[in-house]
């Protein structure tokens, strides 16, 4: 071996001891880290920037307030307010329980300009089984005003 000529070995420190366990510390406090203060909405899709409302002349003419709202993608991902990601069966249970909290629930559809009329229809009819009045959300045409801009 080329180190034993000049006996470089023998001046090398020696591999330290024990250090072994503060990894699995570390990875330890690490999982315990996320686990409480994690979201889950941190590592799960969201709405990507190509989300775009269509447009219809008088949409904010018909604007209203509120109680919910969901998102609806052209892939066919629908995500609630509070609970994210949900397929069909759970937004209905989803809009089932935050009927019962308001008096007169009222949910607004953000569905993207790609969704297909047979789903906004299913996602609809499910609204108002479970007591909502639904709105779909919609954007006036033209150049996109500033809500602090004067009129």
């Amino acid at each position: 071996m080329i180190a034993r000529p000049l006996d470089l070995a023998s001046r090398l420190r020696p591999p330290p001891h024990g250090s072994g366990a503060l990894h699995y510390v570390n990875v330890g406090l690490l999982g315990l880290f996320f686990s409480l203060f994690g979201s889950r909405f941190v590592l799960a899709p969201g709405l990507g920037v190509d989300f775009q409302l269509p447009q219809l002349p008088g949409a904010q003419a018909g604007a209203a307030q509120t109680t919910d709202v969901i998102s609806v993608l052209r892939s066919g991902q629908i995500f609630t307010s509070d609970q994210g990601l949900v397929d069909l069966v759970q937004l209905r249970l989803w809009l089932k329980a935050r009927a019962e909290h308001d008096k007169h629930p009222t949910l607004l559809i953000r569905a993207s300009s790609g969704v297909t009329l047979s789903e906004l229809v299913e996602i609809e009819g499910a609204a108002h089984e479970a007591g909502f009045g639904v709105l779909l959300g919609a954007e006036e045409p033209g150049p996109v005003r500033s809500v602090l801009e004067p009129k």
